[in-house]
């Protein structure tokens, strides 16, 4: 499994929709509702969009948000046409048990970008997607009881290395309130391989104030162990 990778150069503009944030990172009603929900590094993702659908207060950021909204929905767009062609050429390693097919994986992030079109097109939407990137947000401290962080930390492991996944995590706990949660999922890197340095940086976490668990997500695709960290202040 090792010899197989999936390509990506520079991090990538995703859509994925509010069912596999429930999968992924295991919530449950109770964890969305206690207050403030962040999403972080989320791309095209329709999570935020369909949280407040919901009822929910949620918020998304990422370093995109600075530039126009078309020019983020059409490279959204473009990645998914791309994702899907890499996607096909290794499909035989991924688990398809949720998805069911390429096909169907690819209209879920069509589905998922329709609605974050909808929703930062919206005037009483854009409000909600703000610029900013790790490890320097531009929230208050304690400002969300949430944070969630998908396909991005850990990820891309060969760009940012453990100093970064320090500051970041720093960062992540910086934003959440007392009594919230930090979970961040995958713990893979493109090659599937676990982060090298994962237990000096949860030792950071732990040194910090965070209480740290790895949990079994419940979205199956990626080829090897599929779990997530919940920190917990």
């Amino acid at each position: 499994m090792s010899q197989v990778k999936y390509e990506q150069i520079g991090v990538a503009m995703t859509c994925r929709g509010y069912e596999e944030y429930i999968r992924m990172f295991d919530l449950m009603e109770s964890d969305l509702a206690r207050g403030p929900i962040l999403d972080v590094a989320a791309g095209g993702s329709s999570f935020t969009a369909e949280a407040k659908a919901r009822g929910y207060e949620a918020n998304a950021v990422d370093p995109r948000y600075g530039n126009d909204v078309t020019r983020w929905v059409e490279e959204a767009r473009e990645e998914i046409g791309t994702s899907t062609a890499k996607i096909a050429k290794i499909a035989e390693v991924f688990d398809w048990s949720y998805y069911g097919s390429l096909d169907n994986h690819r209209a879920g992030r069509e589905a998922s970008l329709i609605k974050f079109e909808a929703d930062v097109n919206d005037p009483s939407g854009q409000s909600s997607y703000v610029s900013g990137k790790l490890p320097n947000l531009p929230f208050a401290d304690g400002t969300f009881s949430l944070v969630l962080c998908s396909h991005f930390l850990f990820l891309y492991a060969e760009q940012f290395g453990l100093e970064f996944h320090k500051q970041a995590i720093a960062e992540l706990m910086r934003v959440t309130m007392k009594g919230g949660q930090i979970r961040i999922y995958p713990l893979q890197a493109l090659n599937w391989e676990p982060f090298a340095q994962l237990d000096e940086l949860l030792t950071f976490t732990r040194a910090n104030g965070g209480n740290v668990q790895l949990l079994p997500s419940k979205l199956p695709f990626i080829p090897k162990k599929s779990d997530f960290i919940r920190i917990s202040l």
